[in-house]
């Protein structure tokens, strides 16, 4: 993601980043030990993110935060399996569900939530799909379009 927000900064892309502790139970440290934790041990080596990460919260279930309804409900699930249940910590199971860590939405400027990507997208997938956005919604040169396609 660190590249994805550096690579297109300049067309306005703004990466953010929700932590959830409803996948296997991932992320249980408080918000202050979240980004110690990226720097450290996962992925470690130093790693601090470049893009706005925001405080732990739900994402599925009854205490979802009211962003990921909006965004869930404004784009098809990627998937139609939802994932193994013990795995899974929030109730009910929904099909618009967040399946796992890493599944990202594209939201345009405007706040229109454009697609959604499954959690195992590779980054050059979300890269060509952002590039093809931007090159139907014209922001940006069209030589920059096609320079950051060619990368």
């Amino acid at each position: 993601m660190n590249a994805l927000q550096e690579e297109f900064k300049s067309f306005g892309l703004v990466i953010l980043g929700f932590p959830s502790n409803q996948f296997g139970k991932q992320e249980p440290g408080q918000n202050s030990e979240i980004l110690p934790a990226l720097k450290h041990v996962r992925p470690g080596g130093g790693f601090v993110p470049n893009f706005q990460l925001f405080e732990k919260g739900d994402v599925n279930g009854e205490k979802e935060q009211k962003f990921y309804t909006f965004l869930k409900n404004s784009c098809p699930a990627p998937s139609e399996l939802v994932g193994t249940p013990r795995n899974l910590f929030w109730e009910p199971l929904k099909a618009h569900d967040i399946r796992w860590n890493f599944e990202k939405f594209l939201v345009g400027p405007d706040g229109v939530p454009i697609m959604r990507w499954y959690h195992r997208a590779t980054i050059s997938t979300v890269k060509v799909d952002i590039l093809e956005y931007l090159r139907k919604r014209g922001i940006g040169s069209q030589d920059r379009i096609a320079e950051e396609w060619q990368k």
